[in-house]
C-alpha cells in the first residue's frame, strides 16, 4: 500500500523557492522511498521534544513531517535546510 504525500501550503511554498535540483531530489525521495515504504517511520527519526514529538524528520534537507495512519497519508510540514528548520 502506498502512502499519499500531501503538502501543506507553506511546505509547498519552500518547495517552490528551492534550487530546481534540491527540490526534485526531495520530491523524488518522498515519491520513491517514502511513499513506497510499508512504514515511513523506518526511514525517518522522531523529532525530540514536547511540541513536536508527533512529527518525524528525514534525510539532510529536513522534510518535517506528520505520520497520519488512519488516512494513510504523510503530511509533508517545513521544508528546508537542517539549521533554518528548527528556528
Amino acid at each position: 500500500m502506498a502512502w499519499r504525500i500531501d503538502f501543506a501550503n507553506s511546505a509547498a511554498k519552500q518547495l517552490r523557492t528551492l534550487d530546481p535540483v534540491i527540490a526534485r531530489r526531495i520530491t523524488v525521495y518522498l515519491r520513491e522511498r517514502v511513499s513506497a515504504a510499508k512504514d515511513p517511520r523506518t526511514l525517518g527519526a522522531a523529532v525530540k521534544g514536547d511540541e513536536l514529538g508527533q512529527f518525524w524528520k528525514y534525510r539532510d534537507y529536513r522534510i518535517i513531517a506528520e505520520i497520519r495512519d488512519r488516512t494513510v497519508q504523510l503530511l509533508v510540514v517545513p521544508l528546508g535546510r537542517r539549521r533554518d528548520v528548527y528556528c
